[in-house]
């Protein structure tokens, strides 16, 4: 999208004076505010051109205009500074949270969702922690009747999961025992949230030809891991939701509100995003049709070089997104040090 530094300019003031007032933003307010060097007639012409790229709207001929969810995926991308830095109250929250004897560690998790909803006034989310996760030995694809097949996941515990899912009728018997042999002998030993069919060298073409098969085989194994890791995730501050005016409607607030008592479906949403370290995804971006007017942003954490959960936070599409990911970086790095130390003093017991 080419676009003149003028247009960038007007377009974020008008972001981060929505995100603060939540009342359509005018030429004149930008003006005043943020560039007195030009007219609010200059601007208004300018704020038109962005209307027609689909980045502002204006909910009333005479109202000002509001940012698109377009609008808010080109603020966090390109103009979204970290000016949001965190005080040094924040900081002592943050760490206090975390500051806990290892046989503490619900309280962590439950401490960790009450303060990041405390300091971003919005809903918290924590994927509880796996730090034992089982790991893959093997997968296995047995053709059962024309167009359909078993699945056996093998873990180092026992046998997880068997499913029947359909497959492509062009695929035989050596077919799937191979694609078994190439998935097994890239995956065995991982943890199953760390297995992507994507991964696997030479499976482009199989990929592009049967991404229906591939995407019910990558549901099985998600639904292994939600089966074997209890889906446990703690949630904070739902009720934060109703001091947004989008949310003063009450069809609107109900349906939020249903969504969070899903805890299958808020552990899929949070499990998915722990291979990034960062996620932000708004409005329609989202694929939860609940979530749609909302952004969800999330953060993973890390013992050593491997994820182990995730927190995040919802809330209306104009979010304060610079906090929300200064109060997640930090939180996440603190956890991952709380929980790398506990694996350090679970070792020195055994």
């Amino acid at each position: 999208m080419d676009m003149s530094q003028r247009k960038l300019e007007i377009l974020k003031a008008v972001i981060d004076d929505y995100i603060v007032s939540a009342v359509p933003v005018g030429s004149r307010t930008i003006s005043r505010k943020y560039m007195p060097n030009f007219s609010s007639a200059t601007i208004r012409n300018e704020m038109a051109d962005l209307e027609e790229m689909g980045l502002l709207t204006q909910p009333h001929t005479s109202a000002g205009r509001i940012p698109s969810d377009r609008a808010y995926r080109l603020y966090v991308d390109q103009l979204m500074g970290g000016e949001a830095m965190l005080t040094k109250e924040d900081v002592a929250a943050i760490r206090q949270a975390v500051n806990r004897r290892t046989d503490e560690m619900e309280e962590v998790i439950r401490r960790t969702a009450s303060v990041v909803s405390e300091l971003t006034h919005y809903t918290a989310l924590v994927l509880a922690p796996q730090l034992r996760r089982m790991t893959l030995r093997r997968i296995q694809l047995v053709g059962l009747t024309r167009g359909t097949a078993l699945v056996v996941i093998v873990t180092d515990a026992a046998v997880a999961k068997d499913s029947i899912i359909r497959v492509p009728e062009s695929l035989d018997d050596d077919d799937l025992a191979e694609i078994s042999r190439r998935l097994t002998q890239r995956f065995a030993g991982h943890a199953l949230t760390d297995v992507d069919v994507n991964m696997v060298p030479g499976m482009s073409d199989e990929l592009r030809r049967n991404r229906d098969f591939f995407h019910s085989l990558m549901t099985v194994l998600e639904d292994t891991v939600v089966q074997n890791d209890g889906g446990e995730v703690v949630m904070d501050g739902a009720v934060n939701i109703f001091n947004y005016p989008e949310y003063q409607d009450a069809e609107r607030a109900k349906a939020f509100l249903q969504f969070l008592h899903t805890r299958d479906r808020l552990y899929r949403m949070l499990a998915g995003r722990t291979k990034r370290e960062y996620s932000i995804t708004i409005g329609e971006e989202n694929a939860e049709p609940d979530l749609q007017d909302c952004s969800l942003v999330t953060a993973t954490y890390r013992v050593g070089n491997r994820p182990v959960g995730s927190i995040g936070v919802i809330g209306p599409t104009r979010m304060n997104y610079p906090r929300v990911m200064q109060v997640l970086r930090l939180m996440g790095r603190s956890l991952g040090e709380t929980f790398a130390q506990v694996l350090h003093e679970d070792r020195e017991d055994q």
